[in-house]
């Protein structure tokens, strides 16, 4: 996806869009940003040509708990869907859709079916926006997997959507984790 193909909706649109709705959200903006620095290190790991979707989405994928683009209450799918209002690639809306485990969140929600309007992509691609996110904490710090599952289970509750399905994404996530690291060691 690169700018001059896709207009202003490449990473650096996409950096623009996500400072725009999340740059005064603090640790938000904080964590937004490392994830997106990590995606760029984990661009190794994906085809050429997919490594600026797996920036732009980096940038975007939390953009959902901007006050002004929240509609649901679950941020991946108000993220996808102000996405598509603005006009950008299907591909980068459905992977801000279903990161890191989104879909076994949203069925906890009763959003599952809303969630299956955006085609769930598995691959390099995929995997790398899940690690990525999954190995920035709330902060914005780069940890280990283990370490952001128990940092979002004690932010978010031991009643919340997460807990409720920890048991089923948490190995999830970390089966994914193993994937790209299993990549990384290969070049």
């Amino acid at each position: 996806m690169k700018a001059n193909a896709w207009g202003d909706h490449g990473p650096l649109g996409a950096r623009r869009l996500a400072e725009g709705l999340l740059g005064e959200m603090g640790n938000r903006w904080r964590h937004t940003v490392g994830v997106a620095a990590r995606a760029a290190e984990l661009a190794v790991t994906v085809p050429a040509g997919d490594r600026d979707v797996l920036v732009a989405a980096a940038w975007l994928h939390d953009i959902g708990y901007a006050a002004s683009v929240a509609d649901s209450g679950f941020h991946p799918l108000d993220g996808a869907r102000h996405l598509d209002r603005s006009g950008w690639p299907r591909r980068v809306s459905a992977l801000v859709a279903h990161h890191s485990g989104a879909r076994l969140v949203a069925g906890v929600q009763g959003l599952g079916e809303a969630l299956d309007a955006y085609p769930q992509e598995d691959g390099p691609v995929a995997d790398a926006l899940t690690y990525a996110d999954q190995t920035v904490d709330s902060t914005g710090r780069q940890v280990t997997p283990a370490q952001r599952l128990a940092d979002v289970l004690r932010r978010h509750g031991a009643d919340s959507a997460n807990a409720r399905v920890h048991h089923l994404r948490g190995p999830r996530l970390l089966a994914i984790a193993a994937r790209v690291e299993r990549r990384l060691s290969a070049i």
